[in-house]
């Protein structure tokens, strides 16, 4: 494990493709051979700095091919912003995306080995139709969840209990749930497993949600659809499958992490997986800004 530290001067950038300066802890990372590592590094350090320079090594100095590197992040622009300094650094275009989010990570395996989920999971997006894997916008979602909820009454599928009545038409009511659905798929829970939670705590609400997961999920089924969360843990199923596994493997010879404290459960397993033990699997991260540890 390394630690950065913010340098008493700022870091000097190379100019186009010139290297910059770094310090000793920020070249130890460089320098690091192989294997997992921890970078925990705060704002104002040159993680970003360090982690381009880390791949270039690799490209540069020890013949990995720019397509043999996952760089993954947490936004748009961030996965943006990597690609065009790794690209600058290299001194060439890379055409494989050598850095891009979790989700976007996600949607690409379940484009490419959606066909190999089963019969559970044997959607529009997912099992290998013509039509592209489709994901909810947050509105989206928040518009489904509503109308889910407002249907579930009709179809009296989730035996809601009296106590939630006052509360059910409201908009905060419709986010609180999809919060817990997203957290259920984080945990890596299923329908099922959230009714037997509710059942043996005692807890009605718990299985009138188990209930709902359900007819939710069919919802999204029938329109071909998928949200996020649920776009991960189709990824995790996809990564039981030994040859999609020995596929990734072979073909990812090392992976970067960046804003590591922003992972949740659910990608930290993905993540596992991917990389497999002792895998050159760098991650960098501030675990004072650790959104999910404030979470449990």
């Amino acid at each position: 494990m390394y630690r950065l530290v913010r340098p008493d001067t700022p870091i000097a950038e190379g100019v186009g493709a010139a290297p910059p300066r770094l310090d000793a802890a920020q070249q130890a990372v460089v320098d690091h051979p192989g294997g997992p590592l921890l970078v925990l590094a705060g704002p104002g350090t040159g993680k970003t700095t360090t982690l381009v320079e880390s791949v270039v090594a690799r490209v540069e100095q020890r013949g990995a091919t720019p397509d043999s590197i996952l760089v993954l992040t947490f936004s748009r622009r961030a996965a943006a912003d990597l690609r065009t300094r790794i690209a600058a650094r290299l001194g060439r275009t890379v055409v494989t995306p050598m850095a891009m989010t979790f989700h976007a990570f996600c949607y690409a395996l379940v484009r490419r080995f959606g066909d190999r989920l089963g019969a559970e999971n044997d959607t529009a997006a997912t099992s290998g139709a013509s039509a592209p894997v489709r994901l909810l916008t947050g509105p989206e979602q928040d518009f489904r969840v509503r109308e889910t909820l407002q249907g579930s009454l009709e179809t009296s599928r989730a035996d809601w209990p009296d106590s939630l009545a006052r509360a059910f038409p409201t908009r905060a009511f419709a986010s609180e749930v999809r919060a817990v659905l997203a957290k259920a798929r984080q945990l890596g829970m299923d329908p099922d497993d959230v009714m037997a939670a509710g059942r043996a705590a005692g807890r009605a609400e718990w299985v009138s949600i188990g209930q709902f997961f359900e007819e939710y999920l069919d919802v999204m089924d029938a329109e071909g659809v998928l949200d996020y969360a649920e776009l991960v843990h189709r990824s995790r199923i996809l990564l039981t499958d030994p040859e999609v596994v020995a596929t990734l493997r072979r073909e990812i010879g090392c992976v970067f992490v960046d804003e590591y404290q922003d992972t949740d459960p659910a990608q930290v397993r993905l993540l596992q997986t991917i990389a497999g033990s002792g895998a050159d699997v760098v991650v960098v991260g501030d675990p004072d800004q650790s959104i999910y540890a404030f979470r449990g």
